[in-house]
Order: structure tokens, then sequence, then C-alpha cells
């Protein structure tokens, strides 16, 4: 079949009968006209023996075809109900198609050779060449859609193209269903009201009974753009199903309910916030309600007042422009406290761990849970560089003190030590990628997360005690809480004290933003414990060389947004100097937001601050970033400090303009 297929291939004529056409019109106009009229003669002569011979060999060619894609899908004693091509591998040119083909795409088969490409934009011929037997894509023509299959054959010429059969399926009403389908999946939301206590409290039951119609009625009216299930399970809580094609249009409605929502008060003035958790592509609807429970906490662990959607993958993060209002609980605490005690007083050692670069509020947080462990005579060690961090004086004075000269180990250290009855308490950071050794993260079987900073969509998981409260000042706020409820005043040190309050001067800028009630509570508990306030003060301050090199980077600033600083540094600085000079950034009147780029070594890192609308964490979110609203900060790999520079303003472009 091979050898006989090779014989019907023919090179293209029309040159040859072009030729022969001129030459005979210069015959004719040379007068010579019976010479002219012998050499038309032939011409006709000619054309008709190749249009003969062309539609035999267009008849062969099909019945070749029809065999071909008969021995190969099974087909027997009838045509294939299918539009065939045939086709060089090398070029695209097609040699052969057969009339369902030549409907469908409109193809003649005439002297002008085309190329599959022009027929099918886009198409190419490298999946067979690869070795496989269907296009990889869909084929979109008059409103139908079509799979293509194909398999090469050989022409039993061993110098001339290889040829491949291509044969297009229609699968319209398939493809129908299937997105019909994918459009009809459902989407599990639970939607809260994050700050209900908060709204609630000391009303009237006619008050509360007013306030709950409002917030039912503008989360009502929204639901039902969607058509879909909306029901209330508890007093806060509500659950609505939709189908996945509404989703989209929820999205880019920015879920406007949000806003909706917040001109709602309470009597004393306290706006309403709610928060969505979205499960979507689960293959139940009991795996789409894990989704949502899981995108509801994280909504809530970043603060509240947003979406959240979880899909198999990822979580997509929607809203949460706001700043968090205080939502703690000391019950929480205490619960914390007493959990925690428990899981020391179980483990054979506990491993301290914050984030790599530690600042004093690392330091502060892990010698508070030091301290815990020390009143449950449990071993227990700080994983740190004790080189590469953001104080490595203070790291010294610690280690003068008896119980903490043995205290600081390096991460290879801890992996010796570890076995499984070991907890590792992760202090200051949720993200895995930014713990001081990742390995000793992922061979530690128990693990507590206390942190303050907004939940990543990479956050350790699981663990078995995890305090983590973005409304909190600093992770040294929130061991200091526990320290209340789990030992006595006197089996705190003066320097765990001073550790402590120094981490609450750094993330509260001497306690000038992201304060609360429970700030203070827990400074003038450190205050009673003997931190003094002036020695804290001293570790904070810079020699006369780095001050001045904070206030070149103040220099080098631009406005951006007329209330927006960013300075882009082209050599490398320290990060307490970049994280200080945005702090400064921050005194200058009219200036609400501050980014100081820097590089260092391959990476390029950003500090930024805000005490204005600007939600810094949010910006820096798509740069790989993290933090809170007022604080947070970047690493990116692989990029220049102009890259990374286009690529902030970018993202406050976004931002401001959402």
């Amino acid at each position: 079949m091979t050898k006989k297929l090779g014989r019907l291939l023919r090179p293209n004529m029309a040159p040859y009968f072009i030729a022969l056409f001129i030459f005979a019109a210069i015959t004719a106009l040379l007068r010579q006209y019976v010479l002219a009229g012998v050499e038309f003669a032939l011409w006709l002569l000619f054309m008709a023996t190749y249009l003969v011979m062309r539609a035999v060999r267009k008849k062969q060619l099909n019945a070749f075809l029809e065999n071909a894609v008969r021995e190969q899908s099974g087909i027997q004693d009838q045509r294939p109900p299918f539009a065939m091509v045939a086709v060089r591998l090398a070029d695209g040119g097609i040699v052969h198609a057969n009339n369902r083909f030549a409907t469908l795409t409109g193809f003649n088969d005439v002297l002008k050779e085309r190329n599959i490409a022009d027929i099918l934009p886009g198409f190419d011929t490298q999946w067979l060449i690869a070795g496989k037997t269907e296009y990889p894509y869909d084929v979109k023509l008059q409103d139908h859609r079509y799979r293509i299959y194909g398999t090469p054959i050989q022409t039993g010429d061993p110098t001339g193209d290889q040829l491949a059969v291509l044969y297009l399926t229609d699968l319209t009403e398939l493809y129908l269903v299937r997105d019909e389908y994918v459009r009809s999946r459902p989407v599990v939301s639970i939607i809260l009201i994050d700050n209900y206590e908060e709204l609630t409290k000391n009303l009237t039951e006619s008050a509360m009974s007013i306030l709950n119609a409002r917030i039912n009625d503008a989360i009502t009216q929204w639901t039902e753009n969607y058509h879909g299930l909306f029901r209330r399970l508890e007093r806060n809580r509500y659950l609505f199903l939709f189908e996945k094609k509404d989703l989209k249009r929820a999205v880019e409605d920015k879920f406007s309910v949000l806003e909706d929502v917040h001109a709602i008060t309470s009597p004393s003035g306290l706006a309403a916030s709610i928060s969505f958790g979205l499960g979507v592509d689960g293959e139940t609807f009991e795996e789409n309600y894990q989704f949502a429970a899981l995108a509801i906490e994280m909504a809530l662990s970043r603060g509240g007042d947003q979406a959240v959607v979880k899909d198999r993958l990822n979580f997509n993060f929607y809203g949460g422009r706001n700043k968090e209002a205080e939502q703690r609980s000391k019950v929480r605490s205490r619960v914390t406290a007493n959990s925690l005690m428990e899981l020391i007083d179980q483990s054979s050692r506990v491993l301290i761990m914050g984030h790599r670069n530690a600042d004093l509020d690392a330091i502060g947080a892990a010698l508070g849970i030091f301290c815990m462990c020390r009143k449950k005579k449990r071993e227990a060690y700080i994983v740190m560089d004790t080189q590469n961090n953001m104080a490595p004086d203070f790291v010294e004075e610690i280690r003068k003190v008896p119980e903490y000269t043995n205290a600081f180990i390096t991460g290879q250290e801890a992996l010796v030590l570890s076995d499984n009855r070991t907890t590792l308490v992760v202090v200051d950071t949720n993200r895995p990628d930014q713990v001081e050794h990742r390995h000793l993260l992922e061979a530690v079987p128990r693990i507590c997360v206390v942190d303050h900073h907004r939940r990543a969509a990479d956050y350790i998981n699981p663990v078995v005690v995890n305090l983590h409260e973005p409304y909190a000042s600093s992770a040294s706020e929130l061991v200091t809480e526990l320290l209340q409820y789990a030992v006595e005043m006197e089996d705190v040190l003066p320097i765990e004290a001073k550790a402590l309050m120094a981490g609450l001067f750094l993330d509260t800028k001497s306690f000038h933003v992201r304060t609360g009630e429970r700030t203070f509570e827990a400074a003038t508990f450190l205050r009673q414990l003997g931190a003094d306030t002036v020695a804290v003060k001293m570790l904070l301050q810079n020699d006369f060389q780095d001050t001045l090199e904070k206030f070149n980077i103040i220099k080098t600033a631009k406005l951006y947004r007329n209330e927006i600083a960013i300075a882009a540094l082209t050599e490398k600085t320290s990060r307490i100097l970049a994280s200080q000079a945005a702090d400064e950034l921050l005194d200058i009147c009219g200036i609400t937001a501050s980014f100081v780029v820097y590089p260092d070594g391959e990476n390029v890192y950003i500090s930024a601050r805000s005490i204005g609308s600007a939600n810094v964490q949010v910006i820096l979110e798509p740069l790989g970033g993290g933090g809170n609203t007022a604080t947070a900060g970047a690493q990116i790999s692989g990029c220049t400090v102009k890259q990374v520079l286009d690529d902030l303003v970018a993202s406050i472009d976004k931002f401001y303009e959402e």
C-alpha cells in the first residue's frame, strides 16, 4: 500500500502548463499560427490528460485514506465519517484531502499547494513527530469544535517526505456538555460576620434585632443576584451555595457586599465587617465545604473583611484592604498558654525557632517561650544564627546570662537533638520558607506557631498549638500574654523582660503604630518585671556612621502619588538601616506609606511601612512578600533593583485602582 501511495504523489504541474501556454502565446504573436495552433492543441491535450490522471489519483488517494482510517479505527464496510487530510510532516504542506475536509474548511485542491497552517491557523505537526496521536488543543471551525487525531505513514520511498494522515472528529456536543458541567459545578461559601460580638456588645434585644436585620438584608440582596441557596446557620454564620459560572461575576464585582456591610454600624459607631470562605473544584460537596472552612479560617487569620477562594491547589484573596479591627480574646490566650505548657511538659525537649535574620521581636518571643520551658524544667534550645541576625550585640549579652550560656544552637545541631517527642515552637513567622532552618521544620513531628503577621497562602501546616493573631502588635506581645497565665512573675529573668519589651518597641515603633489596649497591658506587665525602657531604647540606637547612611537612604527617596515615598538603592545596605529609613520617611508631612528597595547579593529586598490607607501587606503579596497592614517586607530572587521597582510600582497602582 505504501509503495502505491508513493507512485500517486506527483510534483506540482502548474508551472509547466503556464510555461506551455506562454510559449504558445508568444508563437501566435510572432504570427507563426500553424505552430501556435499545434502548441495550443498539445497544451489542451496535456491539460486534459493531467486532469483525468489527477482525478484517478484523487480517487485512489481517497480510497487509501479511507482504508487507513478504517484500519486504525476498526470501521468496516462503510466510508469513515471523518474529514481527512494528508500532510507532509516536514513542513505541513497538504498533499491531499477528502471531500468532507474540503466542505468543512473551504479547502480547494487546485493547482496551488496549500499549507495546513493556512487552513487551521496556529496548527503544527510537532506532536506527530513527538510520537503522539492526538493534537493537544481543540480546533474551532464554523461554530463547531473538533479534536484532531493523526498517525504518520510511509510513502515507500526512503528518500521521500514522510506523510501523516489527520482526521477531524466533531465533538461539539460533548464539549458543550463538558463546559456546562464545569460552569454548573457547585461553589460552597461560608459567610461570617467578623466582629459580631463587638457589634452586639451591651445592646438591647430590640437593637440587636434591628442590627441583625440590616446585616441580613445586605447579604441577602447580594446573594439574590446569583440565584443560589442561602441559609443562616448561626447568628453570625451563613451558608451560600451557587454555581461556578457566577463566581467570575462575583470576583469582577469585587464582592461588593463587603463594602455594603461596612455602611452598617452599631449604635456605638462600630462598622460591621464580614468575610467569605469559598470552596471550589472539590470532587464532592463535602470536600468543597472543607475547602470553604479552610478559606474562612485563612480570611480570619489575615484580619477578616475579605473573600478567600480555595480550590484544590491554591488560595486566592479578594479584599482585605482595610486595617484590621482588634478582635482578640484573653480567653484564647489563657487556653493557648495552658495547652502549650501541657505540650511542653509532654516533650523530651523543646526547640524554639524564628525567621531568618532574626530581629528583636523574634528574639524576645523566643526568650519568652524559653522561660516557659524552664518553668516546666524541660530542656530547651533556641535555633538561631548568632552572627547573621539584626541584634548580634544583644545576643552576646543574652549568652552571658548563665541560663542562656548554651541555649543558642544551629539548625544542624537541632536536627541531631530532635526525636519523635521533640516539640518545635515557631515564633514571629507563619511561612515555612522564612524560618531559620526549613529542614528542621520538616523533621520535627509536633509544631506550634506564635505569630502576628497576616497569614500567607503557604503557611505552616499542620500545627498542634496555633496562636495566630494578626491584630496583635508583635509576637513579643503574644508571648507576654502567655507568660501572664503560664508562669509566676519571679520566674521571668530581667534579660527576658528586656528582650520582650525590645520586641514591643521595635514592632510598634516605640508605641506609635499598631498599638491597642492589650499592647499597653503587656508593656505594663513587662515594666513590673523590671524591663528598663531606657536600656531598650539604647538597644535601638545606631552609631554615627549608620545614622549618616540612614539619612543618605532617605535622600534618595522619590515621591509617588503625592503620598508614597520610594527609595531605590543601587548598593547594599543592612536590613536594620533599611527598615529604620522606611520608618523615618513616615515622619515627613504628607507621607502615608514608604518603601525602601535595596540589593543584597543575589536578592533584592523591600522594607515597607504605612500609617495611612495603603495596606503594604496586600501591595507586597504579589511580589512574594508578607507582613501586616502597617509593616511588611519582601525578598525577591533573580531580579534587578530596576525590575523589582517596576513590579512594585505596578502593584501600588493596582492596589489604588481597585
